[in-house]
């Protein structure tokens, strides 16, 4: 069948019988719904008609390239012709891809070959939290980056853009920045909402449908609790305590790296004390109920280049009780088990960390050993 005019045309060969000693093939061409009905020898079917029908054929299979969808004299329908993006954060200790669970907002900005900034798309809906989430983006072919932000579209956003891409900014132009209500001391923004950076260069070539991509993310948030537990089980509540981790991690560039924006103070968005149960002593004491202090803390991205320090002071004699170069102990915890990811992208992929301090009175740490989720690690093997 091939077709004409919006209409189909039927090729049918049949014998016909002809003059003695010679039989020739008729080829009948019908078009259906009208009256004419082509009769040809052969000959002249294989010389002219069979071409015209070539010529027919293949303008139809142009226009079916080119449009997508379309008879010869029809509209060409446009081709899908962008991105069908995947986000996928697994930039984590446990590799899997935990974007669904963790991710409840997304921005995209969009910039061309030159980093001249084009578009920018928003997600806010719970179909963030559907694995098999796609954003679809229509654009002209050329060569893009994306830059994906998880977590800045939500009320509780916790970072901003150092300024709004428009037109005429560039790429290199992207920033972003810690609001600066989160650093209030027992404000409870200090609980950091969850921020996350990806970033992808790709191209969009004419195709038959879009070209499907993944942007990876990364988490640039980190959360702390702090526990104090007095080793003779003496009550210990983290009220009486004032917790601090001070460091310069609050701006970040276009590649998610920090810019020096002065050194800030981050503090607790909870105190208070826990019940850990019954316990003895080594004297054979009995001990009712052991009470531990904690502290829940978050901060901005950890580099190992930066030296953050977590410092702990106890409010009613104002005693420093505590303070060490945060990263070299989080690093401490680098096990074999780990040996795969460097100290980097170790604290990169960690972001919820437990850290237990032994106090011998209320006003020293016991600086034997200090324990980090299930880790202990004897703090003198622990460079300062």
């Amino acid at each position: 069948m091939r077709v004409l005019a919006g209409k189909p045309i039927y090729l049918s060969q049949s014998p016909s019988i002809s003059p003695p000693h010679h039989q020739s093939l008729t080829t009948s061409i019908s078009i259906p719904g009208d009256s004419m009905i082509f009769s040809m020898k052969d000959t002249f079917f294989k010389r002219i008609a069979l071409p015209f029908m070539v010529v027919i054929s293949s303008a139809a299979a142009t226009v079916s390239l080119s449009g997508c969808s379309a008879l010869l004299d029809e509209e060409p329908q446009p081709c899908p012709v962008g991105l069908e993006i995947r986000f996928v954060y697994d930039y984590n200790l446990e590799r899997a891809n935990a974007f669904p669970a963790q991710v409840d907002c997304l921005t995209l900005h969009i910039y061309d070959s030159e980093g001249r900034y084009v578009a920018t798309r928003t997600e806010t809906t719970d179909v963030l939290a559907d694995e098999d989430y796609r954003m679809t983006v229509d654009l002209p072919e050329g060569e893009y980056r994306l830059l994906a932000y998880g977590g800045m579209e939500c009320d509780r956003a916790s970072f901003s853009h150092t300024s709004l891409p428009a037109e005429g900014s560039l790429d290199t132009e992207a920033g972003v920045i810690l609001n600066p209500e989160c650093l209030e001391p027992g404000s409870p923004k200090g609980h950091l909402h969850d921020h996350f950076y990806g970033s992808l260069k790709t191209e969009v070539r004419m195709s038959p449908e879009r070209k499907a991509v993944t942007v990876k993310m990364m988490k640039n948030t980190n959360h702390f609790r702090m526990v104090l537990q007095h080793l003779s089980y003496e009550p210990i509540d983290g009220r009486d305590y004032d917790f601090r981790i001070v460091d310069d991690n609050t701006l970040f560039d276009h590649t998610n790296n920090l810019v020096d924006n002065g050194t800030v103070t981050y503090t607790p968005w909870a105190t208070g004390s826990i019940s850990t149960g019954t316990a003895e002593t080594p004297d054979g004491r009995a001990i009712n109920e052991v009470k531990i202090g904690y502290a829940d803390m978050s901060t901005s991205r950890l580099m190992t280049r930066r030296s953050p320090r977590l410092i702990v002071t106890h409010k009613a004699t104002n005693t420093e009780i505590i303070n060490i170069p945060l990263n070299n102990y989080l690093l401490a915890f680098r096990s074999d088990h780990f040996s795969w990811c460097g100290e980097q992208e170790f604290l990169d992929r960690k972001s919820d960390w437990q850290l237990f301090f032994f106090l011998s009175d209320p006003l020293t740490w016991y600086k034997a050993y200090i324990k980090v989720d299930d880790w202990i690690v004897r703090v003198n093997e622990i460079v300062e």
